[in-house]
């Protein structure tokens, strides 16, 4: 019986590692990486020629996260923002998208769950059962194309194994926070393995709606179901087929006319997204030469999305002096998005070697098909607004892994994808484009001692052109530009002091050229208030460029010492508009950091401590609004029996008020509808208590 950990998604870089800490033994502990795939073979963590975060579910318990936003911070130089119950949106070293109302989106950053394609709507990314979350920075031009400029992310869920095991859990928080999950998994027989995870997490929310007198417009409800087979079909093929379920109902009231957590809406928002996958991954290894892997994956999205425009309620000038009369609006977004994608590799064996046998290859072809249909009812639209957005992508990529000695490794990875574009919508504005898209990478590695590994490469990345929607932009705004950027890039990584010290350095470098920005006007109301026009425009070029560092250390049998720190400069080489020079660009702190340790205080109790911290950053492009710098604490004490695992945690035990998102326009009636800013806080100082029987 053969139940590989996900050997089919080799295709995307994924790194699986471990650290933990198991209580007292024996000197001669160190770290160990338990599995690593990247560069689409086999490999440690060490060895790859990348700079890539892995966040394992210890970390993840550790936490105890529910979402992929609360473990991001995490890795150097990753941000997200908000403007959503959930961080939706994700930024690798400065680059990516913040937000989507009406316009058509090319994501920066590349989500995957289990193989199944959630990019640009991160907010299904639950941590249900997750075994790890790979974060891979920079362009991952050879192997996932359009929609990976800035990196790729990859949450990976726990697999079947050989015995049957499983787990339940119960966790209850502060702000009516309620978590219930469980796991069971196991073989079936010889050949057929199973994995079902299941888990219901709600809270009320950090928000209070002093007009409606409720706690719980902000709220989270979220239901995570999956289910695994994994069939080991004939001595030569493996089947596996993931099946992934998400009905996330949440609230939606996040924003104050105070900057407070007390709102005055009369018709709190919504963030709904109902999502149904699947992925059936295949391998053939029938041949002495290669193997055969592939992955389909389908998923189909129903997101709505909606919000109370003017954040206030009609007795808004009765409860206080308005220099202006108030005005009320409501916005709604209801997309269907359906997405099948399909790759198919031929990945070389030993034994399978080119060129004298001294290089491995890969050679693949990829298709992806996604459809978006938008629906936007909007208090001030003379009718709804509805449009049709329709790409398909095709692509052939190759690498090859050329060991020039025993040291010494060159790797070269090309892509090239041809993608169309069709959008049209309700307000009779068309669309149509075809593009012919190329990346890849040179990358040159050597292992300078048994476990320290110096690598430099050079990489290409591109985000494919596309139209504005909006009817009231000037002709000369419709359609904006592609995107590239290089990315020049060295490291080194290691392990030291007796293998009890990984640590991990990269330098970076991107030239980024036609950067697509994304801009706002804002236009006055009759009524008071003012509304929006989203676009966006291509400045001529822009510069990122950084250092990101992580370690983990063994320090004793007891204590264990954990960070990453993450500098980043950016800058637009251009004016961004008439109004604002060119600058740093929004969402990328210039420092940001993760520090922590964990220590086993006696054979069955641990604690662990951590802090983050970000520098301040512009919030976007089109203002001048800040976010706040901040540190944050984080603590989790652990007594573990073995069978049962009790919890005892806090999260931003120093209750700082940080800011995921933020805008700047008029919106206050008792101020005359003046310029100011708005902000959306993250969540406050939480406490909690979790349970955990393992069986």
């Amino acid at each position: 019986m053969n139940f590989s950990p996900n050997r089919f998604s080799s295709s995307y870089y994924i790194v699986l590692a471990s650290l933990a800490v198991a209580g007292p033994s024996s000197a001669d502990d160190a770290i160990v990486e338990i599995i690593v795939s990247a560069d689409l073979r086999n490999a440690t963590l060490l060895e790859s020629a990348a700079s890539i975060s892995v966040i394992n579910s210890q970390a993840i318990k550790q936490r105890q996260a529910r979402h992929l936003e609360q473990v991001l911070n995490i890795a150097p130089n990753v941000n997200f923002s908000s403007g959503a119950s959930r961080g939706r949106f994700i930024q690798i070293r400065g680059i990516g998208e913040r937000s989507q109302f009406i316009e058509p989106l090319n994501p920066s950053v590349g989500i995957l769950v289990d193989g199944i394609d959630f990019t640009g709507i991160a907010g299904a990314a639950t941590t249900m059962d997750i075994q790890q979350v790979e974060i891979l920075r920079g362009p991952q031009g050879t192997l996932y194309g359009a929609n990976a400029l800035a990196g790729l992310i990859y949450l990976q869920s726990v697999q079947p194994g050989t015995e049957t095991e499983g787990n339940l859990s119960v966790s209850l928080g502060d702000y009516g926070t309620e978590t219930i999950s469980g796991a069971l998994g196991g073989p079936i027989n010889d050949t057929l393995g199973y994995r079902l995870a299941v888990q219901q997490h709600s809270s009320d929310g950090y928000i209070e709606n002093d007009f409606l007198g409720r706690d719980d417009t902000n709220n989270i409800d979220e239901l995570s179901l999956r289910s695994i087979l994994d069939w080991q079909a004939s001595i030569d093929t493996n089947l596996k087929l993931t099946i992934f379920h998400v009905n996330a109902d949440n609230g939606y009231d996040a924003f104050s006319l105070d900057n407070t957590r007390h709102t005055l809406s009369d018709n709190p928002g919504h963030d709904r997204h109902e999502a149904t996958a699947l992925a059936l991954q295949s391998s053939w290894q029938g041949n002495q030469s290669f193997e055969l892997a592939s992955t389909l994956s389908y998923a189909n999205n129903n997101l709505e999305y909606g919000y109370d425009e003017d954040w206030t309620n009609p007795d808004i000038c009765v409860d206080f002096v308005c220099v202006f009369d108030g005005y009320a609006s409501v916005d709604n977004y209801s997309r269907d998005r359906e997405n099948t994608s399909l790759d198919v590799r031929l990945v070389s064996k030993e034994g399978g070697q080119i060129f004298r046998g001294d290089t491995d290859w890969v050679i693949g072809a990829y298709w992806r098909e996604q459809d978006e249909q938008l629906l936007r009812e909007y208090t001030f639209a003379a009718g709804d607004f509805a449009s049709d957005f329709d790409t398909t992508s095709k692509a052939i990529y190759a690498q090859l892994d050329t060991h020039l000695s025993d040291a010494l490794t060159l790797t070269t990875g090309l892509r090239f994808e041809k993608r169309s574009a069709d959008y049209g919508d309700s307000e009779l504005v068309a669309h149509s484009v075809n593009e012919s898209l190329w990346g890849g990478r040179i990358a040159l590695q050597y292992q300078a001692v048994s476990n320290t590994m110096i690598y430099g490469l050079v990489s290409r990345g591109y985000k494919a052109g596309g139209v504005n929607s909006d009817p009231d932009l000037d002709a000369a705004d419709r359609e904006f530009g592609t995107e590239q950027m290089w990315n020049i890039e060295t490291g080194v990584k290691g392990l030291w002091l007796d293998d009890t010290l990984q640590t991990q350095i990269s330098a970076f470098y991107q030239l980024r050229d036609d950067i697509q920005i994304k801009q706002s006007l804002v236009q006055p109301m009759v009524s008071g208030g003012s509304s929006f026009t989203d676009y966006f425009s291509n400045a001529a070029e822009g510069t990122n460029y950084g250092v990101e560092a992580e370690f983990n250390w063994l320090v004793t049998d007891m204590v264990a010492l954990f960070g990453s720190v993450g500098l980043l400069k950016t800058e637009f080489d251009t004016p961004l508009s008439d109004t604002l020079d060119s600058r740093e660009q929004a969402h990328a702190p210039s420092h940001q950091f993760a520090l922590g340790t964990s220590v086993q205080l006696t054979d069955s109790l641990a604690l662990t401590i951590d802090i983050e911290g970000k520098d301040e950053f512009f919030l976007s492009s089109s203002h001048e609004t800040k976010s706040d710098a901040y540190e944050m604490v984080n603590a989790n004490m652990t007594y573990d029996t073995g069978d049962w695992e009790l919890s005892i945690w806090g999260r931003n035990l120093t209750d700082e008020d940080v800011i995921v998102r933020g805008f700047s326009f008029p919106n206050d009636p008792r101020k005359g509808y003046i310029n100011e800013p708005y902000y959306q806080f993250g969540a406050p100082r939480v406490f909690g208590f979790t349970g955990q029987y393992d069986f």
